[in-house]
């Protein structure tokens, strides 16, 4: 099972430690990246709610993001499977011992600890958390600009707003491990 041309990602078994991205072709317009520091976004949650989300599981899917994405350029992936995996809403970083969330709009689906209902309201609640400004920066790229970042407490986010245009670089993911 491989992902849809993107880098390793959180449905992987074992989601990437960091990645470091060089962008070499930008678009005239856009293009930017969102960064937000998920250690900020789990000690700012209220006590009850840090300690009901620890121990929790999410299931995280390739598929609804996947499927499709290059039809427009003549890419058939019928038949193809995405890669899913489960995964802890809280997840302890091991080198810091510090706790972070580890959910995303993109590829993180339910909550498989509730029922569906409570696992939509609550991941809802999650995502709009994790966006709040107060714990993103906007990288705004320049030509061959380099940066790096730990996929285990930053989340990122590309904003894709500059479509037909392309941006093309050089991207290193460094292997990670089960989340814990």
């Amino acid at each position: 099972m491989e992902n849809c041309g993107t880098p390793s990602v959180s449905c992987d078994a074992e989601p990437p430690l960091g990645t470091m991205l060089q962008l070499h072709q930008l678009p005239s317009v856009g293009g930017d990246t969102l960064f937000a520091d998920m250690y900020r976004a789990y000690e700012t949650l209220s006590k009850p709610l840090q300690e009901f989300f620890k121990g929790i599981k999410t299931l995280h899917e390739s598929e609804l993001f996947c499927r499709g994405r290059y039809s427009d350029r003549e890419v058939n992936d019928e038949g193809r499977e995405f890669p899913a995996n489960v995964h802890p809403v809280v997840r302890t970083h091991p080198e810091t011992g510090r706790k972070a969330l580890f959910v995303n709009r993109t590829f993180t689906t339910r909550i498989v600890d509730l029922h569906e209902d409570e696992s939509r309201v609550a991941l809802e609640l999650l995502f709009r958390h994790i966006e709040d400004v107060n714990f993103q920066i906007r990288f705004r790229w320049q030509k061959n600009d380099l940066v790096f970042w730990d996929n285990r407490c930053v989340q990122h986010r590309a904003l894709w707003d500059y479509w037909p245009e392309e941006r093309r670089g050089r991207r290193v993911t460094i292997a990670g491990d089960r989340p814990s």
